[in-house]
């Protein structure tokens, strides 16, 4: 199901809230969440409801951005759910084989949703992984820059 300008536009902030967080801790590796967890405050204890497993989804595109979608290959990806003991329930999808990203990820989602650990988690551990990838990407857009090329052409007059 793709996510249209309109449905962002109407979406609820507490799922655009829930949306950046889950994105944040996708792209974020195990090593890099957990050096953050040590100055974050404790996380609830859990259990398992699904996984860590690793499958193979479709990845696809659209040409132009636009276009007509097509099956671009297959990826593999984690995913796990879990449930803290007042019943909030996380889940994780992310890229590759890490089941401990997958399970911190999903855990950290579940603790993100109680508004009395939200404040904290942020601070602690969203706001600066968010902060170093959006400086990662901020890097990999300068080298990407330096190398366009610009063609201009020119009209003979006759």
């Amino acid at each position: 199901m793709s996510v249209t300008a309109e449905a962002l536009k109407t979406e609820a902030p507490a799922h655009a809230a829930r949306r950046r967080w889950m994105g944040v801790l996708a792209r974020a590796t195990r090593a890099e969440i957990a050096a953050l967890l040590d100055a974050a405050p404790p996380l609830p204890p859990h259990r398992r409801l699904r996984g860590p497993e690793t499958g193979l989804v479709m990845v696809r595109g659209r040409q132009g951005g636009d276009g007509a979608p097509f099956n671009l290959g297959e990826m593999t990806v984690t995913r796990c759910s879990v449930r803290l003991e007042d019943g909030t329930v996380g889940h994780a999808y992310a890229a590759g084989r890490d089941a401990g990203q997958a399970e911190l990820a999903a855990l950290l989602d579940a603790a993100l949703q109680d508004p009395g650990r939200r404040a904290g988690l942020l601070a602690a551990v969203i706001e600066p992984l968010a902060a170093a990838q959006s400086a990662r990407a901020a890097e990999a857009a300068a080298k990407a820059a330096a190398t366009r090329v610009q063609f201009f052409t020119m009209a003979t007059m006759r």
